[in-house]
């Protein structure tokens, strides 16, 4: 019975593993893939048009990119009987995009389809992205797809120090042997004289456990220089260079409905390791008397976490043209720990293109 209970749990374990692991392995293999009705090739259906759109990871549309902004990729083709064949992924459907030949301008594609606008304004200012498709089965045929870049959206700034390391946690303390068993005394049955049993030895202690080690200090808020002007043109964008260091990032934003957070705050400290666990200590021999349990060993002490680092500092120079459009801009510069930091400093003056 033990056996068969043994053999129903393995082929249980293996009929799970191949739940988890088939639909990767029919990805990776088209005719398996196909045979099941999972994929479809394009190459046996009569394809008389194709249309290309975007969605975000929610399924809604997507009409153009922001800089840095990514959204997936659907593509449909429609066969001469009416039928839609979209694409797998955000498309939900059975055809892999390995069908289509696919042309990005400005734009990059994933092998997922993720359809990615750089974050540098200056690559796609004044541009439009595009996506050109054409069926590998049917070249006769082909799809476009405009982008519109836009920049009436939320970006960021992200200048923050980084997070200390955790501690590592303590080892947890060995277990103590169990005491040597002694004998039980006897009686002889003949006689009645009883003759004493040898005494258990004594469980050893548990080991302790180790401690906990110390988390790191997170870091400082490093020191951001800010930049903004208008940019000239038909609809006023606001431009703006953020830099600390050797870092530095750039920004162009429609004044109607875009925004800029600057994050200057200083890492959190590291979470202090947990102390290891004591070790059981060893139970006693049996014997007359039997022996006496071993001690437990003492739980190891947690270590400190680290200390949050300091917050940053920001400065802004802004152009007299742009500083109606101030509150475009929002910061955050406050210690790991949370205490906030030093008000940014803010300069009207002139400044001069930022690219």
């Amino acid at each position: 019975m033990f056996l068969n209970q043994q053999f129903r749990f393995a082929k249980r374990q293996i009929v799970a593993l191949l739940v988890v692991l088939l639909p990767a392995l029919l990805v990776g293999c088209s005719p398996i893939a196909e045979f099941l009705g999972l994929r479809v090739r394009l190459d046996k259906i009569a394809v008389i048009s194709v249309s290309m759109s975007l969605a975000d990871k929610h399924g809604a549309p997507v009409a153009g990119l922001g800089p840095g902004q990514s959204a997936r990729l659907v593509v449909v083709a429609t066969a001469a009987d009416g039928k839609s064949y979209p694409s797998v992924g955000a498309g939900h459907g059975k055809v892999a995009l390995n069908n289509y030949t696919i042309s990005p301008t400005l734009v990059t594609l994933g092998k997922r389809g993720a359809v990615s606008l750089p974050a540098d304004p200056r690559l796609s200012e004044g541009k439009i992205a595009h996506l050109h498709a054409v069926p590998v089965a049917h070249p006769e045929i082909a799809a476009d797809l405009d982008i519109a870049v836009r920049y009436d959206i939320a970006f960021s700034a992200p200048f923050a120090g980084d997070d200390g390391r955790a501690g590592l946690d303590g080892n947890n303390g060995f277990d103590g042997t169990a005491g040597m068993a002694g004998s039980a005394g006897t009686t002889d049955p003949s006689t009645g004289l009883t003759s004493p049993g040898s005494p258990g030895g004594n469980g050893t202690a548990g080991g302790d456990g180790g401690d906990g080690d110390n988390g790191e200090d997170g870091s400082p808020g490093p020191a951001v220089q800010v930049w903004a002007r208008m940019e000239s043109g038909t609809k006023p964008l606001l431009q703006v260079k953020v830099a600390a260091g050797a870092r530095e990032s750039l920004y162009l934003i429609d004044p109607e409905g875009g925004t800029l957070k600057i994050l200057a705050d200083g890492g959190r400290g590291g979470r202090g390791g947990s102390g290891g666990r004591g070790g059981s200590g060893g139970p006693g021999g049996s014997g007359d008397p039997p022996g006496m349990n071993g001690m437990d060993g003492r739980q190891g002490f947690d270590g400190h976490p680290g200390r949050g680092g300091a917050a940053g500092t920001i400065a802004i120079s802004i152009d007299p043209a742009a500083q109606p459009y101030l509150k475009c801009i929002t910061w955050s510069n406050q210690s790991g720990d949370g205490a906030p930091g030093p008000a940014p400093t803010i300069t009207v003056a002139p400044v001069a293109a930022l690219w």
